[in-house]
């Protein structure tokens, strides 16, 4: 990795400087004048932050993966996973900025935190307030177009989102194909402000234009939740009936809620259903022919890629600032899921964990986020 070698190439330059310093007798400024940045990027390292993640439920099995490797992160270290610090939004953008806020202060700003803000708009004051106490944070998913790492020094580390409108049209057209391209859909998306939501809806919207003959009939946001999109689904079902021919799902778990609303009109596997995000359940699904395709994002790599930048900014393995913008702000993987390689992929990525190099930041990312 070249930024391990920049850094012990830095601080073996920075004792070199200091036994200079000291064999030509200059202490104080003198001193300081010659050792320089790497004294300067020393005086920021945090020797053994307290490592968090901040998310919404573990109980959803999107988190769950994402937080699995932020914890196989902190065991590389040679901690236990108990040592990653569990911060659970429910849902709640209020509840994430003040447990944030409480552990900036429970720790005196010695923290290195990795989070989605449940929303776009939260991304700000948490970061802001991470920056106020000298402590490092990696984002993921959630945040405003005009907020940006490099405008918050070292500080605010990254953010990581994915680039959801090209797999998002990718889905659409293969239910649209198994539609015959003509019918009419219905579409469950996610909480409205989320990014990835809109990313998803762009994405259907794109694939219905190449298909004039489909009709969306009506498109509610479910929340990402599966009891909602499951009340929807069977509002959907009591409206249009047989006019329904296939079903959009921004997210795994919202799927889960239609498939439990269409089996109990003994419809399910008869009407298409495709999703996002790749879960296990989701793959069996794929599978056994109730879901026709889903996306996945490798939540667990990261879970854990997240947690390693802002712990490596945090001790001062590498500076941020250093960095080009699209070491800042990229996008994770995609993985397209379909019955054709559903097998191969569940072998490859749900039986078995590969292994991952938590220093390799940015290996497996999938380019620079543009607006």
């Amino acid at each position: 990795m070249s930024f391990i070698k920049d850094f012990i190439e830095k601080e073996t330059l920075s004792r070199r400087n200091f036994m200079l310093a000291s064999a030509f007798g200059l202490t104080g400024a003198a001193a300081a004048s010659i050792i320089g940045a790497g004294r300067a990027q020393a005086a920021g390292a945090i020797e053994d932050p307290t490592i968090a993640w901040s998310y919404r439920d573990r109980t959803n099995p999107y988190w769950n993966s994402i937080v699995s490797g932020g914890e196989s992160f902190v065991e590389s270290l040679g901690k236990p996973k108990s040592a990653l610090v569990h911060l659970i939004n429910e849902g709640s953008s209020e509840k994430s900025l003040a447990d944030v806020k409480a552990l900036l202060g429970k720790t005196d700003g010695k923290l290195a935190l990795a989070i989605d803000t449940n929303d776009s708009p939260n991304a700000r004051p948490v970061v802001e307030a991470v920056v106020a106490k000298g402590a490092y944070v990696s984002t993921i998913w959630n945040k405003t177009d005009d907020l940006h790492p490099w405008d918050f020094g070292d500080n605010y580390v990254s953010h990581m989102s994915w680039s959801d409108v090209g797999p998002a049209e990718q889905t659409a057209t293969i239910l649209f194909k198994a539609m015959n391209g003509k019918g009419s859909i219905v579409g469950l998306g996610g909480i409205a402000s989320n990014n990835p939501a809109i990313e998803r809806r762009k994405g259907l919207d794109n694939a219905l234009k190449n298909f004039p003959d489909i009709k969306l009939l009506d498109y509610q946001a479910a929340d990402w939740d599966t009891q909602k999109a499951n009340s929807i689904m069977s509002s959907y079902l009591t409206r249009f009936g047989d006019e329904i021919t296939g079903v959009f799902c921004a997210n795994d778990t919202m799927a889960y809620g239609v498939l439990e609303a269409l089996r109990a009109e003994g419809l399910a596997g008869q009407i298409p259903v495709v999703a996002y995000d790749g879960n296990a359940q989701a793959v069996d699904l794929v599978i056994a022919g109730e879901l026709l395709a889903t996306v996945y994002t490798n939540p667990h790599w990261g879970g854990g890629i997240t947690a390693a930048l802002a712990y490596y900014a945090a001790t001062g393995a590498f500076k941020p600032s250093e960095e080009p913008h699209e070491h800042r702000e990229f996008n994770g993987p995609t993985i397209l899921i379909s019955k054709a390689d559903a097998e191969d992929f569940k072998k490859k990525y749900i039986d078995a964990t590969p292994t991952y190099d938590w220093k390799d930041f940015w290996g497996p990312s999938n380019g620079p986020i543009t607006y």
